[in-house]
């Protein structure tokens, strides 16, 4: 799978138009970081199947979800967590995600310049199916959910350190990113908020890697 680094330094995390949950926009500070350059695909999880013997996730091997360049999804946050560890990875924190989604544009609603493509899903479509970010990043917006390693709170922009935010220390659902095909509107923005429960496995979440550099 190939990252892409990026560079310590700051952005503007939030969304001034979006719900008060991606409120207030905020300045934030990380160290560098990697990140994958599309999620991880069917392909690369059965690897990890393989070698490790778990279970499968939901919708393994069923029509419309088995081929092997699509985004895996149905993975539960226990599961994206164990093969993120599994890989010599993690999970991107919510920041690190907002941060090499924007590609160092701040205030841009999309991850790309211009528009939404034209075309939707009705399945998670093969990965790169999107234009790349400033980063050379693919599927951040309209393809799935990728879960993050931090606790979700509505308010937890308000209280945000500016250094490296982790999330808050427990919650009840995990923080999601990037719009996904079984949505109405999946070309959502790039500040973007969602969370799950963390043991619920959805046809539209997957998971893209981080790692430290």
């Amino acid at each position: 799978m190939d990252f892409v680094e990026v560079a310590a330094g700051g952005f503007l995390m939030g969304d001034a138009d979006g719900p008060p949950s991606e409120r207030p926009t905020h300045r934030v500070r990380l160290d560098a970081f990697a990140i994958a350059v599309t999620p991880v695909t069917n392909a690369a999880y059965a690897r990890y199947l393989a070698a490790t013997g778990a279970a499968p996730p939901a919708f393994w091997r069923q029509a419309g979800f088995d081929d092997p360049e699509q985004p895996v999804v149905g993975v539960s946050w226990q599961e994206a967590n164990a093969y993120a560890a599994w890989a010599a990875a993690r999970l991107p924190t919510e920041a690190e995600w907002e941060k090499a989604a924007r590609g160092g544009v701040d205030n841009g609603r999309l991850p790309w310049p211009g528009a939404a493509p034209a075309q939707r899903f009705t399945q998670p479509p093969r990965v790169r199916a999107t234009p790349p970010n400033p980063l050379g990043l693919f599927d951040l917006s309209g393809i799935c959910h990728e879960w993050c390693a931090d606790w979700y709170a509505d308010d937890y922009y308000a209280r945000s350190p500016a250094t490296n935010p982790l999330g808050p220390p427990t919650g009840t659902r995990r923080v999601s990113r990037g719009g996904a095909w079984r949505h109405a509107d999946p070309w959502s923005a790039v500040g973007h908020r969602s969370s799950l429960p963390p043991a619920l496995r959805y046809s539209d979440y997957g998971v893209r890697l981080a790692r430290d550099v």
